[in-house]
């Protein structure tokens, strides 16, 4: 565990990288997402913020409260719905054209919902997609912006997907896609063992950038508000009873901003994902190791993380036809 204090004092040291650091924040206009651009919006210099998500109303307030924390912050909103790969492609070409660089992609667009599979026009899973498919579509469209940052004086380049990080289950390998047995609690781990093993090969593709997957404990943000009165009522009925054991909004982004910036987390160093050489972290919300160690090992061991990549690059072809594929 990291303390509080040790947090705290790295964020304050965020400024002495200069000016004209870059953050986008997929999800950013609501929970953990919102709080951590807030922190970095506080704790750095002059930075350039693409906040992305659906309400366009929200974020125009958001933005307000934002440059009053930061005048010199440059902070734009891209309205997309990111369960649709064809609008993430549209949201990258934006910023691509506007920066060459980013320095921190910060992942935490997601839903909770029991409701059936729920395809979209591109045949996802919307639960699924905004969980899984979409982020891994971020960082593969990204990754020559977050490469030049990479080989930037300071060298951030950093990705951090906050979803569930250290509770990974086995896969059903023959039903990636969940079209056969897609479920509530499938879909939550296949979203999340997919992506602690996808921080992993992209990692080994990409060595000047480090990829982190976090589990954010208990945190109240947004992420019931399609869920339905009475579930909403019962998740908040839920948070007040934990309440003891949540962590605070501030914290949160607080220490997922050290996750997204402080050099224990550089690139080429020894990963916390089966002791490889290479950027690939996984994170409890306290900043410690996290991952069931002995399933991925296993599944790293016998070609299943290459199984996963090959499966993502065929459902983006699916999606979207030749412009889906993945780099290699």
């Amino acid at each position: 565990m990291v303390s509080l204090q040790a947090v705290r004092t790295h964020n304050t040291s965020l400024k002495d990288l200069g000016s004209g650091l870059v953050a986008v924040f997929v999800g950013g206009t609501s929970g953990i997402g919102l709080y951590t651009a807030r922190e970095f919006v506080r704790r750095t210099l002059s930075p350039t913020i693409y906040l992305v998500g659906r309400n366009e109303t929200r974020a125009g307030d958001i933005i307000a409260g934002l440059k009053l924390l930061n005048e010199g912050a440059q902070i734009y909103f891209i309205k997309a719905d990111a369960s649709l790969l064809m609008e993430v492609d549209s949201a990258c070409d934006v910023i691509q054209r506007q920066v060459s660089h980013v320095n921190v992609l910060f992942l935490s667009c997601g839903i909770f919902t029991l409701n059936r599979r729920e395809e979209t026009t591109e045949g996802l899973d919307r639960r699924f997609s905004l969980h899984y498919y979409t982020r891994m579509r971020f960082i593969h469209n990204l990754i020559p912006q977050l490469t030049c940052a990479g080989r930037n004086e300071h060298g951030l380049s950093r990705v951090v997907s906050v979803l569930g990080a250290g509770h990974e289950t086995k896969l059903h390998l023959d039903d990636l896609d969940l079209r056969e047995r897609y479920g509530v609690e499938a879909c939550d781990v296949h979203a999340t063992t997919m992506t602690s093993l996808m921080v992993k090969e992209f990692a080994l593709r990409y060595p000047s950038t480090t990829f982190i997957h976090t589990y954010p404990g208990i945190v109240k943000s947004g992420i019931a508000r399609e869920a339905g009165p009475v579930v909403s009522r019962v998740i908040r009925a839920a948070m007040f009873l934990g309440r003891l054991w949540m962590v605070s909004k501030q914290e949160s982004g607080e220490r997922h901003l050290f996750a997204a910036t402080s050099r224990q987390f550089s690139p080429g160093t020894k990963a916390a994902v089966g002791g490889i050489t290479g950027g690939a972290y996984l994170l409890n919300w306290d900043v410690s190791e996290a991952g069931n160690r002995g399933l991925l090992d296993d599944y790293y061991t016998h070609g299943v993380s290459d199984q996963v990549w090959m499966h993502t690059q065929e459902t983006f072809r699916k999606a979207l036809g030749n412009k889906g594929r993945l780099r290699q």
